[in-house]
């Protein structure tokens, strides 16, 4: 799977388009395919992409799901063991502090070449080749740290962490990694099943929080936001965010005009945050002058 890097030029407009279109209408399916949705992801960031490329990672996970036993014997234990076994210790995927440092550790197609990525992405690989394979898997977004979990949510079941190489953890282990995250106590709605469009929400949000502690990649943040935006449920103050950093950028026009037009929306439940953002698009038409 080629890929280029995210300072080589992007896209022609009309392939984006096309693109973001199949990324809004994937995720308004009845059953969003997670895998093709972080695959769209994954190609905002490398042009280098294509059709093929999709088709390749889409194959991958066939092959990898294809090495799992069908229905070990042994329960939700079993399947967790065997994922850990195959894709942990035999193909070497698993996560370490640099890999946060990474964009590539956020995109799906080059996890699969890497074998190195950030827990969500290390767990949407596990819950992509489990599926396939057969497994009750499920992601669970734990604050700070996803990991997978195997077996009934509600009954019997396990969690393993794929970022440590599928170790299975105890109910202490979990509340030691919502502790070392938030500092809060690990509580049972924390363990629900995750739905595909929350994981992409938060493997976007990973991308927006990387690319903007790095100013000189606001065009990073920038498609991140534009794709969380076209997901059918998102945090309204994401508009807010995307006309901020318009301003940013120096596109001052078009972020004061949607800065204009969130303060619309605003102004029906917060009169006076609706005015603080109308002072922020006159400053930003002033820049102009």
């Amino acid at each position: 799977m080629a890929s280029r890097t995210p300072e080589e030029p992007g896209p022609e407009p009309d392939a984006r388009t096309a693109r973001r279109r199949r990324f809004a209408a994937a995720a308004r399916e009845e059953r969003p395919d997670l895998s093709l949705l972080c695959l769209l992801v994954a190609a905002e960031a490398d042009p280098g992409l294509d059709e093929a490329g999709l088709d390749a990672a889409q194959i991958e996970l066939d092959r990898l799901a294809g090495l799992l036993p069908y229905h070990p014997a042994g329960g939700p234990g079993a399947w967790a063991r065997n994922l850990a076994e195959l894709l942990g210790t035999r193909c070497g995927f698993g996560g370490s502090p640099a890999d946060y440092r990474r964009l590539e550790s956020s995109l799906l197609h080059e996890v699969l070449r890497r074998r190195r990525g950030l827990p969500i992405l290390l767990s949407v690989v596990w819950m992509e080749v489990a599926r396939r394979a057969g497994a009750p898997v499920y992601g669970v977004a734990l604050p700070g740290h996803f990991v997978v979990g195997f077996g009934d949510p509600a009954g019997a079941h396990v969690l393993a962490d794929p970022f440590a190489g599928g170790r299975l953890l105890t109910d202490e282990d979990a509340a030691l990694l919502v502790a070392g995250a938030t500092g809060g106590q690990l509580t049972r709605p924390m363990t629900a099943p995750a739905d595909p469009l929350e994981i992409v929400l938060r493997v976007l949000n990973n991308i927006r929080a990387w690319a903007e502690a790095r100013p000189e990649q606001s065009a990073v943040q920038l498609w991140a936001l534009d794709l969380a935006l076209l997901l059918p449920r998102r945090p309204a103050r994401l508009r807010l965010e995307r006309a901020q950093l318009l301003v940013r950028r120096g596109e001052f026009l078009e972020g004061a005009a949607e800065l204009t037009e969130y303060a619309e929306v605003v102004a029906a439940v917060d009169r006076a945050g609706a005015e603080a953002i109308r002072r922020q698009a006159a400053a930003a038409r002033a820049m102009l002058n």
